[in-house]
């Protein structure tokens, strides 16, 4: 019986009872309604459903007799098509005293070739509503574009044109060096930058990965023709990959491939025999001062493994847990419990040579030092105590289910791609990814927590006010070192340091007596830029410290003493050193009495 033959009937039944169709169905629902169910599905989620295999096509491989290599993965689900010409050199190999050159050359491609204007370029890409840029990493650099399948052939010339001839006009050198001498002004405004920097000198020493922008002197210096030399040293085609993902048919995409890369000249790789990054043996704190800033960023960092390292994996489940998914343990701690900040995290950054592992957020200034406190226990906490089953498995099945998210577009399957090639990953890599991510074990975890996360001989990274913050980081670091925004080291005077090189806080003293016995006393001291005040607890109750102004690290006051019901004056001279600090006490009629002391 058809659906309108069923409603046909069901219409007539009503109507001979006497009841209306409304009725009828709102009796029905009703009845539905008021079965009784359980309510035990309220109680947890549904069981996730098995995963799909990645469907991802094994990509055809080829290589042109100049020595390119080409790489087509035919995917015809959308009329788009995405190409990257990547090559193997990146920021990293700047010349020495021309850092930026690497993005000024290859932001400057689309602004002229030997047979177009920026404004032909321009419009050709607008015409076909395609895009078409160039971008520089730490490691690699790449010429990317993307366009409807239609143009296929035309955004690929185009891309050749940009890539391989470029002519670098002097008037959009100029504007371009103009723009990028705005820009290193408004980034010395971010914590976030100023941190960055910090951070990658600290860590990587004179490896080129610690330098992480340009400086006028190195803008002013690029020039048209070593501009050209620089493109022709670093853009050769048997140092490059050429990725051709989207709707197209392999033969003829190929074709087009030999006609306009297969005359492209051969040329010498660039040797890349850089300085490792230093050791560390001790934790650190890196202070760039911002006076009157409201808040502190905090990068906690220590080197860690390159991309291609078999922990890779182990290292990913850490960062998820710690601080890389939507509820990690940094940021329940900071912000949901403590309240803290807005959000702490992780960061997990690997490069070819070499990489980081960073713990950071931006936090107010009264709770700088308490953050700290916070973040180590974390540190700690995840190199020390188990794992729980349950939220190891939790963060697999976050980083499992964030892969074809990730590949589910041409344009991200080619990054995906590009990544594989530019650090020599297995090509099995996509189609594994969620095998090596499930054979991650708890006692993994821990072992290249142990390993990595080596809290002794952090890099501590902090942008705030020295002032306001100094009291509270100084227990958390053997050494202190301050710069300002522009990266130059600054003195730790008295007036932003109560810790290294000032004399504020409290201190334990031992008093050598007229006839070599010791005295213990403690000295407490409030520290007001220059001016100092205080107290001494000892055998004879609590003295007081006249005012006084320092002198550099050295400080001359008046202690008044009550003995027997009689106050006595005694003058007491010291030098501070770090944490130590010695100098003498002269009280009338008696010996000298030196006195060493160490900072509580």
């Amino acid at each position: 019986m058809s659906f309108r033959a069923r409603a046909i009937l069901l219409s007539a039944v009503v109507i001979l009872s006497g009841t209306s169709v409304t009725q009828s169905f709102a009796q029905t629902a009703g009845k539905q309604m008021s079965t009784p169910q359980t309510e035990d599905f309220r109680k947890q989620a549904p069981a996730p459903l098995a995963p799909k295999p990645l469907a991802i096509p094994k990509p055809f491989e080829t290589t042109l007799p100049n020595g390119l290599r080409v790489v087509i993965l035919e995917e015809k689900r959308l009329p788009l098509v995405s190409y990257r010409l990547a090559f193997r050199t990146g920021s990293a190999n700047n010349p020495p005293d021309m850092p930026g050159l690497m993005s000024l050359m290859s932001g400057l491609l689309n602004e002229g070739t030997e047979t177009r204007t920026s404004k032909q370029i321009a419009d050709e890409i607008a015409r076909m509503g395609a895009t078409l840029g160039a971008g520089a990493t730490s490691d690699y650099t790449t010429v990317a574009a993307s366009a409807l399948s239609i143009y296929g052939d035309r955004i690929m010339e185009l891309l050749a044109d940009v890539a391989l001839h470029p002519s670098f006009p002097q008037n959009e050198i100029d504007i371009t060096k103009q723009n990028t001498k705005q820009a290193l002004i408004q980034q010395r405004t971010q914590p976030s930058f100023l941190a960055g920097e910090r951070l990658a000198s600290v860590l990587f020493g004179q490896h080129p990965y610690a330098v992480v922008s340009p400086t006028n002197a190195s803008i002013d210096a690029v020039t048209r023709e070593k501009l050209q030399s620089f493109h022709k040293q670093m853009f050769i085609p048997n140092n490059a990959v050429l990725f051709i993902v989207g709707d197209v048919d392999r033969a003829s995409v190929l074709k087009r491939v030999n006609d306009l890369f297969g005359q492209w000249e051969r040329g010498q790789v660039a040797a890349e025999n850089f300085p490792a990054p230093p050791v560390r043996t001790e934790r650190a704190i890196y202070l760039v001062d911002r006076p009157g800033s409201a808040q502190s960023t905090i990068v906690i960092a220590n080197l860690a493994i390159n991309r291609s390292s078999p922990d890779y994996f182990p290292m990913l489940l850490l960062h998820t847990m710690l601080g890389g998914s939507f509820s990690p343990r940094v940021d329940q701690n900071l912000r949901e419990n403590k309240g803290y900040t807005y959000g702490a995290s992780t960061v997990f950054d690997t490069r070819r040579a070499a990489g980081t592992f960073r713990a950071t957020a931006e936090v107010r200034t009264p709770v700088t030092g308490a953050s700290l406190k916070e973040f180590f226990y974390e540190l700690d906490r995840i190199r020390t105590e188990p794992i729980p089953a349950q939220e190891l498995q939790d963060n697999k099945a976050f980083l499992t289910g964030l892969l074809p998210i990730r590949i589910e577009t041409q344009e991200g399957l080619t990054d995906q791609l590009v990544q594989i090639k530019m650090f020599d990953l297995p090509e099995n890599y996509l189609q594994t990814y969620r095998e090596q991510v499930n054979a991650v074990t708890a006692a993994d975890v821990q072992r290249v927590a142990q390993k990595y996360l080596t809290t002794d001989k952090d890099a501590i990274i902090i942008v705030g006010d020295a002032a306001a913050i100094m009291d509270q980081i100084k227990p958390y670091a053997q050494k202190i070192e301050l710069y300002d925004a522009m990266g130059h080291p600054k003195e730790l005077t008295s007036s932003t340091n109560n810790g290294q090189g000032g004399v504020g806080g409290t201190w334990a003293l031992t008093i050598t007596g007229p006839s070599g016995n010791t005295i213990p006393a403690t000295l407490n001291i409030k520290q007001d830029g220059n001016n100092i005040s205080g107290t001494v607890e000892s055998q004879l109750g609590v003295s007081d410290l006249k005012p006084t102004t320092l002198n550099g690290n050295k400080f001359d006051t008046t202690l008044t003493l009550n003995m027997g019901g009689q106050t006595i004056d005694a003058q007491v001279s010291g030098t501070v050193e770090g944490d130590t600090m010695k100098g003498t006490i002269t009280i009338p009629q008696f010996p000298e009495l030196p006195f060493t002391g160490k900072r509580k």
